[in-house]
């Protein structure tokens, strides 16, 4: 949601993921209506649009947003092995796994058109849980890897327990391996057709995702609401981010700024020359375009982050963690503690540092319209999970139990 609106959740109101009911069924919801989007924006520039994978915005059956092209798996779709998909508006049975079907579907898109200015969203659904199923082609590469990147340290004193059978399990490392490898593989077979078709040269290819994972880091698996309260940890909030256009782009670059991901909605308006709509002080985001093209304007390393009753702020070298429902506030200086496991914010040396932060942090939601954390429920426009029981021993939890 954030990426399609530039908004942050308090502005676009889906706090967490999306439950069934809202996707699927006679109460299902569309939550981009009445929001711009980059999407629609540059289907009235006359690109033709196609979505091909894990939409998880509302009402998922059905193309919208400005998209021509559409090919999202059934709510009773299985998960990654001989999956039901909806595929403009037609059920269909597919034999294989999940991520080549949706690639299958992109392909076809691109075919369809290559003739005109297009662009292909193919949001994969790997390497998310559950790992039922991945082909022998992606799992054979790690039959014999240690997994020296997955950390075995001791288990976090407040890690959900839906998560604990893949601690420390190497059938969990093998799976999350290889959906990544099935990734990688799909990944390529849409450069090759590109490049089959002679559009490689013209079309700009952009990788991300929309969430971290921690596979032991911190003695977590998962990501921000692995814990409970969600954490903030730097495994949890990074991605990749890598924008490829041979030709435009200079290749082999890392640029050290701190981007977001409500910073996409300006940036790919900019790259493509497309008119952005009107000012909304709830669109945060700023255009790093001119970095690409091998510019480098003035820039504020200082990002925001939102999950529910969680926000942040995090510059080059502190993150600010402010949480309501009386749970905990955090302080971590990432240079001196990168590992995130020492909380200083009740140092007194460090008191004017948390300060400072506390008040960006609050005049930057301020700023964007948003309830105060306190109120954060208010922004709520989604069926929350926390609100449904689903997860487990909340209350205990926000009472201070343990979860031994």
């Amino acid at each position: 949601m954030t990426y399609m609106t530039g908004k942050m959740p308090s502005g676009h109101g889906v706090h967490d993921a999306m439950l069934a009911e809202d996707c699927w069924g006679p109460k299902r919801r569309r939550f981009l209506d009445g929001q711009a989007t980059w999407s629609n924006l540059l289907a009235k520039s006359g690109y033709a649009l196609g979505m091909c994978g894990k939409w998880h915005m509302g009402d998922d059956d059905h193309a919208h947003a400005g998209f021509s092209y559409w090919c999202t798996k059934a709510q009773d779709g299985g998960v990654y092995k001989d999956p039901i998909l909806v595929k403009n508006g037609s059920r269909v049975n597919v034999n294989g796994f999940l991520t080549d079907a949706c690639t299958d579907a992109g392909l076809e898109f691109i075919e369809a058109s290559q003739k005109r200015p297009f662009f292909l969203f193919l949001p994969f659904h790997a390497p998310h849980t559950p790992y039922g199923y991945q082909p022998e082609r992606d799992r054979q590469w790690y039959k014999d890897t240690k997994f020296s990147c997955f950390p075995e340290g001791a288990r976090h004193p407040q890690r959900r327990r839906n998560f604990e059978p893949h601690h420390g399990n190497r059938a969990s490392k093998t799976a999350y391996s290889a959906l990544i490898s099935g990734v990688d593989h799909n990944v390529g077979r849409i450069v090759r057709r590109l490049e089959e078709l002679r559009l490689r040269d013209d079309t700009l290819i952009i990788f991300s995702a929309d969430q971290g994972w921690n596979a032991g880091h911190h003695g977590v698996w998962g990501k921000g609401n692995a814990t409970i309260p969600f954490n903030m940890y730097e495994e949890s909030i990074r991605v990749p981010l890598i924008w490829n256009h041979r030709g435009r782009i200079a290749g082999g670059r890392t640029i050290p700024k701190l981007v977001s991901t409500y910073d996409f909605f300006p940036t790919i308006l900019d790259y493509l020359g497309v008119p952005a709509p009107a000012p909304d002080r709830q669109r945060v985001g700023r255009s790093y375009a001119a970095f690409l093209l091998g510019e480098n304007p003035a820039w504020r390393n200082e990002l925001y982050f939102e999950y529910c009753y969680t926000r942040a702020v995090r510059t080059e070298n502190l993150k600010y963690i402010e949480r309501a429902e009386e749970w905990p506030n955090e302080l971590f200086d990432l240079e001196a503690n990168p590992v995130e496991d020492t909380n200083i914010i009740g140092s007194p040396p460090d008191r004017k540092r948390m300060n400072a932060l506390r008040t960006r942090l609050r005049g930057f939601f301020q700023a964007s319209g948003a309830p105060p954390i306190g109120r954060w429920h208010d922004s709520v426009r989604n069926v929350l999970t926390i609100d449904t029981g689903y997860y487990d021993k909340w209350l205990e939890f926000r009472k201070g139990a343990s979860p031994e």
